[in-house]
């Protein structure tokens, strides 16, 4: 029989209390999702405040020799049911607020609860368990040191409650930039408490008054064909004033205040002051008018979309099992549940991280949760081995709705979105750009094994030819994603729009409902043929003629991924550059040919154009409509003469910009440095002034420039947990500290600047093993060839899931996901997992489509 106050005695030099900084795991496993909740509750170690599952907490003594743990287990309090409402589905409250997972705000499954607690020592290997009143018997030295340590582990935040997505409320404003020095013009008019309307267009609604001048104009123009006709943001161009107040929702509480230059709704603290200066007074108006985050309601209901996508209107079957578990809504990460859910469907994945996941795990680094292939195993053994999908029988009612208990990766997206200045926020996010994210967290990790984001990778070949010359020139990007445009001119129904719109407008002025929504019917092979349809350049410098040309551009695929993934481009500016959602139905086939838009690259009776600059070269980075995602020093076009840290960085999409119209590279490079990064438009007036030049393609040399400075030595040493982060990745311990150095011991900056520097240190690599050094000391030698890789097979595919988008803007809404399992589609709405019965093929935002062998 093991003595407690021998085993305590042993243990208690590893047993310490958090310091600032540390960060305390006791809501999570490490390797998987049980939590203090689960059976057997959570087992927390007391020396480095890492979280564990029963099966994992004996593999953490094994390796690291911790023996003291805090076990921690909750048993939901039982509910008293206040109700006296009949048995069924409770009623769906209607929203009152634009958020998510808020009181009041757009439905989310997943409520708080009371939880009785349960605290013991445990002290491993044996399982020794040690109730809490029990110290009492201990030494005062020893009970007090474990004491205190118990406390503090109970009184810290847990690092997912300090890293923890809260609910996404689209009310939050923050104070404007300009509520403090608005400048108000003298002699402003005197606005009258009501009667108002617009000074150009006379409409009544949706009015707002300038707080410089004064000036009463209607809003925007929605993209439903609601709101006003553009006259106030129309006058803000015109005169600059940034300032406008929303006429009918100004309260004593306070009122609608947008910034345009800010181009969000904003705070005013000053805005009873601001308001008197035309003579109105806040305290005395009263509210007339709908609120913008109203109307943003009102629009999310009216388009449709929402009953549909989700198919509300049909009883439908709850799937549980392997496969089948659903993602809790952390507030606003459906976008990440949506795509990661259809990324697990896909076998590559399983493969590298799935059916690895025990020599993942055996290779963790000393804090896993901070370890990218960890925590994506860690996801997809959730979401297949069936263990978490289970029926949420606590809730009332819920369990007929499909309702799962589910999986809550907080370690994975606070992982994930670490220095994302987007990812890392509490806002609703893009799916796509998550999925170009993801697929380049995994590139950044896979150098020196297998990778999965092969069977998305393919290569587009872009076919320019000068009408001057007719000459062409040939050249290959890398893609993942590919984006479709809308053609709208190409819609079947246009007769029953345009009554659909005459029929709004007339309701409008009515003051009576809109009609039934009424969308336009895009053909499927109208997209691909607004795709393929040649591009004309107008600006396009000819090196065979020496001078600007027109030019045509054709896009073709010159290889056919194993999995392609296409995005509709429903999201777009109108004329005014409002953003607006195209609220379209494209018919998108089960099956899919495009073996007619392969390219064949340079034909018999074509003659090249002059190389007078050097070839593109492009990155084997993931890229989407805002750019290449990845580090901002890899620059492909920049000259050796920029890689220098006190040379200047160049925008890369600028240069990227001109040199597809044809200019030299490195006039390119010249006309971003000179007009100082300050966008396309001043750089291409550069091009434009600077073209006779006798040194107009020369490469840019700086005089002044010197060598790039060695790696610094001094300052502290790199942390232990950054070095042994990087080494995960498949690079060597000298290699990880040479980054950390020369970043400042940043982990961000270090893992870009070792992806930047690739190339030396492949070469340094060789040397080293030339030179007799073990290949554990430098890069492994099963390291990827140079250059993109991509797999190519017949262009023949098959829907096999979709990602649809519910809202009218990226940064709201909702999204869900329907993937096609065991010959059925089933449709993910977070943590609700059922058999689909009439999936919206049409409404969808992102399409799956895997190959169909011959």
């Amino acid at each position: 029989m093991v003595d407690v106050k021998d085993a305590l005695l042993s243990v208690l030099p590893t047993i310490r209390l958090p310091r600032a900084g540390d960060r305390v795991h006791k809501d999570e496993c490490a390797f998987s999702f049980h939590t203090p909740e689960s059976d057997g509750g959570l087992y927390i170690c007391m020396n480095t405040f890492l979280g564990f599952g029963r099966p994992y907490v004996e593999k953490h003594y094994n390796k690291t020799g911790q023996r003291a743990f805090l076990h921690l287990k909750r048993t939901p309090k039982p509910k008293s049911d206040d109700s006296s409402s009949n048995t069924g589905d409770p009623p769906r409250k209607k929203p009152t607020r634009l958020a998510i997972g808020m009181e009041g705000g757009f439905d989310m499954c997943d409520e708080q609860c009371e939880y009785e607690e349960e605290l013991k020592l445990v002290i491993l290997p044996e399982f020794l368990e040690i109730q809490r009143d029990g110290l009492l018997e201990l030494p005062e030295m020893v009970r007090d040191r474990v004491s205190s340590a118990i406390d503090a582990i109970l009184a810290a935040d847990s690092a997912s409650r300090k890293q923890e997505i809260q609910a996404w409320d689209g009310e939050v404003r923050q104070v404007s930039k300009h509520a403090f020095s608005l400048q108000q013009l003298e002699g402003a008019p005197r606005i009258p408490p009501c009667g108002w309307k617009c000074s150009v267009c006379d409409l009544r609604e949706n009015l707002w008054l300038n707080m410089t001048d004064g000036a009463i104009l209607c809003g925007r123009r929605y993209f439903d064909g609601s709101g006003g006709n553009n006259h106030a943001v129309q006058h803000y161009r015109e005169t600059g004033y940034p300032m406008a107040v929303k006429l009918g929702t100004i309260t004593p509480d306070g009122a609608d205040v947008y910034s345009y230059d800010e181009d969000d709704m904003v705070l005013d603290p000053n805005l009873a002051e601001h308001l008197a200066h035309f003579g109105i007074d806040m305290m005395k108006m009263q509210k007339t008018d709908k609120t913008m985050t109203e109307l943003e309601i009102d629009m999310n209901q009216r388009i449709g979309e929402w009953e549909l996508i989700q198919e509300s209107g049909v009883q439908l079957q709850p799937l549980y099992g392997s496969g089948y578990t659903g993602i809790r809504n952390l507030g606003n990460s459906c976008y990440l549940n949506s795509t990661m859910q259809v990324v697990f469907s896909i076998p590559a994945f399983l493969r590298k991280y799935v059916e690895r996941m025990d020599q993942i795990f055996h290779k963790a680094p000393t804090d896993p949760t901070q370890d990218f292939s960890t925590q994506v195993a860690k996801l997809g053994h959730g979401l297949l081995s069936g263990e978490y999908s289970k029926p949420a029988t606590e809730k009332e009612g819920e369990e007929q709705k499909g309702i799962q208990d589910g999986i809550a990766p907080r370690m994975f997206k606070s992982l994930i979105g670490k220095g994302h200045p987007e990812f890392s926020t509490n806002r609703q996010q893009d799916a796509q750009e998550f999925f170009l994210h993801f697929i380049n967290m995994v590139e950044r990790n896979c150098r020196s094994s297998s990778n999965p984001n092969e069977v998305f990778r393919f290569l587009v070949e872009e076919k320019i030819k000068c009408l001057v010359s007719q000459k062409v020139k040939y050249t290959q990007r890398v893609e993942y994603i590919l984006q479709l445009p809308v053609p709208m001119e190409a819609a079947l129904n246009k007769e029953e729009l345009a009554a659909y719109e005459q029929a709004r407008q007339q309701a409008e002025q009515d003051h009576r409902p809109p009609p039934e929504l009424v969308r336009a019917r895009i053909p499927f092979t109208s997209c691909l043929e607004a795709f393929a349809a040649p591009e004309q350049l107008d600006e396009f410098w000819s090196t065979a003629v020496q001078a600007k040309s027109t030019a045509l551009k054709t896009s073709r695929f010159a290889s056919f991924p194993d999995y392609l993934v296409i995005q509709i481009k429903k999201f777009t500016f109108g004329l005014d550059w409002v953003p607006k959602k195209l609220d379209v139905s494209i018919d998108v086939p089960d099956e899919l040919d495009l073996s007619q838009f392969r390219g064949g690259g340079l034909q018999g009776d074509e003659e090249e154009l002059p190389d007078v600059a050097p070839p593109l070269v492009t990155p084997d980075e993931p890229k989407g409509s805002l750019g290449f995602y990845g580090n901002d020093d890899d620059d492909s076009y920049c000259s050796p003469h920029f890689s220098s840290p006190t040379s200047p960085m160049l925008d890369e999409s600028v240069v990227t910009q001109l040199v597809e119209m044809g200019f030299p590279a490195e006039a390119c490079r010249k006309a971003v440095y000179y007009t100082g990064n300050s966008g396309a438009e001043a750089a291409m007036t550069w091009v434009m002034s600077h073209m006779d030049d006798p040194d107009f393609a020369h490469p840019l040399v700086l005089s002044g420039v010197s060598a790039p400075p060695s790696v610094p030595t001094g300052g502290d040493p790199p942390s232990e947990e950054h070095i042994a982060t990087i080494i995960s990745m498949g690079f060597s311990q000298e290699q990880a500290v040479k980054a950390l150095r020369s970043t400042n011991n940043s982990l961000e900056r270090a893992v870009d600047w070792i992806f930047s520097h690739i190339d030396d240190l492949d070469a340094e690599a060789a040397m080293d093993l030339s030179e007799g050094r073990s290949a554990a000391e430098s890069v492994s030698e099963s390291l990827p060839a140079a250059g993109p890789r991509v797999k190519d097979g017949n262009g023949r595919y098959e829907l096999f899931a979709f990602i649809s988008h519910m809202g009218t803007s990226t940064m709201c809404g909702h999204y869900v996901c329907h993937i096609k399992k065991d010959g059925r589609w089933v449709i993910y709405n977070d943590q609700k997992v059922c058999a689909s019965e009439k999936p919206p093929k049409d409404l969808g935002y992102i399409y799956f489509y895997q190959r169909v062998q011959s």
